[in-house]
């Protein structure tokens, strides 16, 4: 056993020197350059043999299990006694397990109904079973006292808010250590920087199209191309419907689960929308907002165009 344990340990050792080496990953020209391919070759070569191993341990347990049984087999017969195999620990655990009747004993729990000949035996479930379910039982009383009784311990949905909670508490401490930008209906400017137009097109295509088309020119909900709007088209009329949705139409509430910087964003790209004028827009709906001219400002304007 020791020469084993002495044998794997020095198949290990190349092993070992690899993932102690650096991380550095030079560009990879050819397999033969991989700088993991005495890794993988090691990791091969090591299973290889531990497969070997094991084999020809089965194997020379099984011969000396043969070697011992024959051995019994000579003493028994010279002794002049019928020899009885014992059974192995393996055999013993398998049988305590389960209660086999043997064959020779199976008149024991042999019942009266009989079938065309085909009697039938009265066999218990096996214990292991039996320990099973009485187990289940236990563990049943256990969880019902536990979740149910003493609220000792969460249930899903206890688990879920409290994970809800935690994550909460960890985003308020997140923005008190790095406060960022507090964006508003009271301050929100429509932006004209072009990182942030673009995560407002990706929102638009991925959210709005659905309701407005692609291309903003109305389906389900309305055209947001031309200067007519339903409620208001100002940059802080815009923020508002996207940020707390429309009752009683397919506009929700996005508020709840999208950034203000993000709702800033697709509402600063709806404003690039109008005048564009796509094919097959729908007809105009709501009341004629038409934008006042102001001053750009750096990276941003607060733009009162129509929506």
């Amino acid at each position: 056993m020791k020469k084993l344990f002495s044998t794997l340990l020095i198949l290990l050792l190349p092993l070992i020197s690899l993932v102690a080496q650096s991380n550095a990953e030079p560009v990879i020209v050819s397999i033969w350059d991989d700088p993991y391919l005495l890794f993988y070759t090691s990791v091969g070569f090591m299973f290889a043999v531990i497969l070997l191993v094991l084999t020809v341990a089965v194997y020379m347990l099984k011969v000396l299990n043969i070697m011992v049984k024959k051995a019994q087999m000579e003493r028994a017969a010279q002794e002049g006694r019928e020899f009885k195999q014992e059974p192995s620990l393996w055999e013993k655990i398998w049988q305590g397990a389960n209660k086999f009747v043997p064959v020779e004993k199976e008149a024991t729990i042999l019942l009266d109904h009989n079938y065309d000949g085909i009697r039938e035996l009265d066999n218990h479930l096996p214990p292991w079973w039996t320990y099973l379910f009485i187990g289940t039982v236990i563990w049943g009383v256990i969880y019902f006292f536990a979740y149910h009784v003493t609220d000792s311990l969460p249930l899903s949905i206890g688990e879920y808010d409290n994970e809800v909670a935690l994550a909460n508490d960890q985003i308020q401490k997140r923005k008190a250590a790095a406060p960022g930008i507090q964006i508003d209906e009271s301050n929100v400017l429509a932006t004209t920087d072009a990182a942030d137009l673009k995560d407002g097109k990706s929102t638009f295509t991925s959210i709005c199209a659905s309701c407005h088309r692609a291309d903003g020119g109305g389906d389900i909900g309305p055209n947001l191309t031309d200067d007519y709007w339903k409620n208001g088209g100002s940059m802080t009329d815009i923020y508002k419907v996207v940020k707390n949705g429309v009752t009683g139409t397919n506009m929700v509430a996005w508020g709840g689960t999208m950034s203000p910087e993000k709702m800033r964003n697709v509402s600063s790209y709806l404003l690039t929308l109008i005048g564009t004028n796509p094919v097959n827009a729908k007809k105009p709906e709501g009341v004629l907002f038409k934008a006042e001219p102001v001053a750009p400002k750096s990276d941003s304007v607060k733009i009162q165009a129509g929506l």
